[in-house]
């Protein structure tokens, strides 16, 4: 009969007009998860890369390997693998120049696999660096190839002009004189993309840059190159003052081993890098896709041609650079 009381009063309490228990809070909206960020127009702001309302952006991607040894890389499929799975926002297609097979020996395939990524790229919303990959110069083609994609694509603030890979043993004035040549044609079509200069000594000698940049042009950014088994603190320092001194650096070419891109991955020094490119904001491209027998290229030759690569079909480095990529998401 107790039993029986006690389960009454709390059925005549439960109905009772007691004060309503205070709503829970409205869970926040997470903000959204897995999209690789896209900026629009970019443009150069005080030394920055920015986007089109002067905010600093940062571009993280791979790059291709030379066009002319590893073809079967440059198609639309893989582009979009590198953004849905690896999630890159950048693609660097490096059309080689000169070697046999190259630009100058076979142009129309060049082209056909410089656009095939191009507009693979300008599709998925990705930038995309059109590199004229070389080490010397060749000023009359490269402004007829310049010209042609600025005609093409100059409409699409996807693209970025990469107009001397890596100058060896030319000079600055030298480098100086021929992008400025570039830049003319360019801008004849487009007048707003960014474009990206090189430097002497494999796009390492940014200080004297430093002390003599071109002049009167906008959307200009200069190429710094390193790898971080070779080039540690020494170059790091030199890129720091010329940031410091306000010259617009972008890295559009880097790997974590030996400049022969073989030897073991220097983990340390390629951290030390990636802090310093994070920190300042400064985009980069890792090379690159392709399957040698060595450590830079990213894959094995039994990954498909057209991506969906499996992780039995990444190399190491692929791995490393593939998680630096994951910061792209917003």
């Amino acid at each position: 009969m107790k039993k029986l009381l006690i389960v009454a009063g709390l059925i005549i309490s439960s109905c009772s007009e007691a004060s309503p228990p205070d709503p829970l809070p409205t869970p926040a909206v997470p903000d959204p998860i897995g999209e690789v960020e896209y900026f629009g127009q970019l443009k150069v702001t005080d030394g920055k890369l920015t986007d089109s309302n002067g905010e600093p952006v940062m571009l993280r991607g791979v790059s291709f390997g030379w066009h002319n040894w590893w073809p079967r890389f440059y198609n639309t499929s893989a582009v979009k693998f590198l953004k849905s799975d690896w999630k890159a926002n950048l693609v660097r297609a490096a059309m080689g120049v000169d070697p046999d097979g190259a630009y100058l020996d076979n142009p129309e395939f060049a082209l056909q696999k410089i656009k095939a990524v191009v507009e693979a790229a300008i599709a998925e919303d990705m930038y995309v660096i059109i590199d004229w990959h070389s080490h010397d110069l060749y000023p009359e083609e490269a402004k007829a190839f310049f010209s042609e994609m600025a005609q093409t694509y100059g409409a699409n603030p996807h693209v970025i002009y990469e107009l001397f890979n890596e100058p060896d043993y030319e000079t600055w004035e030298e480098v100086k004189a021929y992008s400025e040549e570039i830049i003319t044609e360019i801008r004849k079509n487009d007048p707003d993309n960014l474009i990206l200069v090189g430097s002497p000594t494999w796009s390492q000698d940014i200080h004297k840059v430093a002390q003599n940049p071109i002049l009167n042009q906008e959307n200009i950014m200069y190429v710094l190159h390193f790898y971080a088994a070779t080039h540690k603190d020494y170059l790091r320092e030199r890129a720091e003052q010329a940031y410091k001194a306000g010259l617009p650096l972008f890295v559009s070419e880097c790997a974590g081993m030996e400049a022969t891109g073989d030897g073991p991955i220097d983990s340390a020094s390629w951290g030390a890098w990636l802090s310093w490119m994070e920190s300042r904001k400064i985009s980069w491209a890792a090379w690159s896709i392709a399957d040698k027998d060595e450590t830079c290229s990213m894959l094995l030759p039994s990954a498909s041609s057209e991506g969906d690569w499996t992780d039995s079909q990444i190399k190491p480095w692929g791995e490393v650079v593939k998680k630096a990529l994951e910061k792209n998401l917003n």
